[in-house]
């Protein structure tokens, strides 16, 4: 009886490998170089996995557009901000979503500048009347990330971190209202 501790005996790795051990080898070779291909693919060309432009910026220098954009749209009596043009800016800090909430209006497509000023967060968009279809990101310290997105549905979208970020993590949430015009 031999032990899977114990080395084989003799000049096992010189021996001829069996044709059928070939197959398989081959085969499974040939499936794994088709399943790589296909996941290439589908992140290059599939409408799952939104790229959008990345660049890098300091949390300072980040902090100031939002203020700027912030300073710049309208206000709402619930407090809610009209985005200024096409772009909203949302930038991730222990525990609140800042340039939130916000409102969109229905199939014009905005482009989403998103950052953290502190630490790694979250960024999850979920319909209200639906929570099982959800848009998940990572959101980083250092990087600004350009999505540009279009709400096709009105109502109210609930923005939540779900990258756990420190004690207050829960009380992270966010509102975007998506009217049919402004």
């Amino acid at each position: 009886m031999s032990s899977p501790l114990k080395p084989p005996q003799g000049d096992w790795w010189e021996q001829k490998v069996n044709r059928r051990e070939s197959i398989w080898l081959g085969l499974s070779g040939l499936w794994s170089l088709l399943i790589f291909g296909w996941m290439s693919g589908f992140t290059r060309f599939g409408d799952q996995n939104p790229i959008g432009e990345t660049i890098e910026v300091e949390a300072e220098e980040y902090q100031q557009k939002v203020t700027d954009y912030m300073a710049a749209g309208e206000e709402m009596a619930d407090g809610a901000l009209i985005p200024p043009g096409e772009d909203v800016y949302i930038a991730g800090l222990q525990w609140t979503w800042l340039g939130t909430p916000v409102v969109v209006e229905a199939g014009t497509e905005y482009n989403f500048h998103l950052s953290s000023l502190d630490v790694q967060h979250g960024f999850s968009i979920r319909p209200e009347q639906a929570l099982s279809k959800q848009m998940n990101f990572q959101v980083l310290p250092g990087y600004e990330w350009i999505l540009p997105m279009t709400f096709d549905e009105p109502g109210t979208y609930h923005v939540i971190c779900n990258e756990f970020c420190g004690q207050g993590h829960r009380t992270m949430h966010g509102r975007i209202e998506v009217v049919e015009s402004l």
